[in-house]
């Protein structure tokens, strides 16, 4: 007989007892954090308010940007807190909710680089029919479908792991509630339900990456005929990061999901679980971004519009009368 215990809180042991090494990682996932949320959140500005960049496939970036923020919003400072608290707990409602939207904005973000793929494929491949293909009810379409199945699956996923008895042990050897580590202190060994809900979501991410595949096959297969070579290159190198960051995120997420649990869990391990959780909405900003000529356009727009209203507001005195912003109004 196993003694089942009724969980109030989970113990979330991080990276390492040591403390100074705490403090570190506490340190480095700060920066990482700050670095994410800048990137996304000056991305959602600028596809905001530039009216050069309301079109298809910014309005998927804007929402790609968004759920990176929320992603890793969910993980990184809770870590944090515990971390510069010397605390580790988290809450039995805090750990469910964890899970519920680890798994909610995983699926939404896969499922939102699909549709985003499918937009460079139309406008590449099909680019006189774009702006009937892609039409903003269709883009609309895509992006709720996007966080419908998320959410499904968030549910799901949330549903049948936490339906299980647990145990005396509340230990997760991760820096955050992991569903692997979860099942690994339930009492029963009926999961079952948990496999059910894995089959569903690795098919469906299956789906997902085969039709990111078959998008850039497509597209690729397009930009080799181009006949500049500095066309090429530039295509190639714009493409090819997405491919990265979408193989690295699924790879990752399927090592942490599918590969048996230990009860000691290594760094790689914990490490595997950085690559699917935090990789992805820290490096987004910069594939998508840094290489865009209208991000960067909208970027200094916006500089030169920020500088130009300082100086004014800094010169803006009635011994100044020759200060061209005054006499614009």
């Amino acid at each position: 007989m196993t003694n089942v215990t009724m969980v109030t809180e989970f113990i979330l042991m991080g990276f390492s007892e040591v403390r100074e090494l705490q403090i570190l990682y506490a340190v480095l996932f700060l920066l990482i954090y700050l670095g994410a949320l800048l990137g996304n959140l000056l991305i959602i500005s600028l596809t905001t308010f530039d009216d050069q960049l309301h079109t298809p496939m910014y309005f998927f970036l804007k929402h790609l940007s968004f759920l990176d923020l929320c992603y890793i919003s969910v993980t990184v400072p809770k870590f944090i807190s515990n971390t510069l608290a010397n605390s580790h707990s988290i809450s039995f409602l805090g750990c469910i909710m964890q899970v519920f939207l680890v798994v909610f904005l995983a699926c939404t973000e896969l499922a939102l680089l699909t549709g985003m793929s499918y937009d460079r494929f139309v406008a590449i491949c099909h680019p006189l029919h774009y702006a009937i293909i892609m039409k903003r009810s269709t883009c609309v379409k895509i992006a709720a479908s996007s966080w419908l199945s998320g959410g499904l699956s968030g549910l799901l996923h949330t549903a049948t792991s936490f339906s299980l008895p647990f145990c005396d042990s509340t230990k997760i050897h991760q820096f955050f509630c992991e569903i692997p580590q979860i099942l690994r202190l339930s009492c029963s060994d009926d999961y079952s339900a948990e496999f059910g809900a894995l089959a569903v979501t690795s098919s469906l991410s299956f789906v997902c990456f085969f039709f990111i595949a078959i998008s850039y096959i497509h597209i690729f297969s397009k930009v080799l005929k181009i006949p500049s070579g500095e066309g090429r290159s530039k295509a190639f190198s714009t493409c090819m990061p997405h491919l990265i960051v979408v193989t690295i995120f699924l790879h990752s997420a399927a090592v942490a999901y599918l590969k048996p649990t230990s009860t000691c869990p290594s760094f790689v391990d914990l490490m595997v679980s950085v690559f699917y959780t935090i990789l992805p909405p820290t490096l987004n900003p910069i594939i998508y971004s840094l290489r865009n000529k209208d991000i960067k356009a909208a970027l200094r727009k916006l500089v030169s519009s920020f500088s130009h209203h300082s100086l004014c507001f800094f010169f803006r005195c009635p011994c100044l009368p020759q200060c061209s912003c005054l006499r614009d109004g």
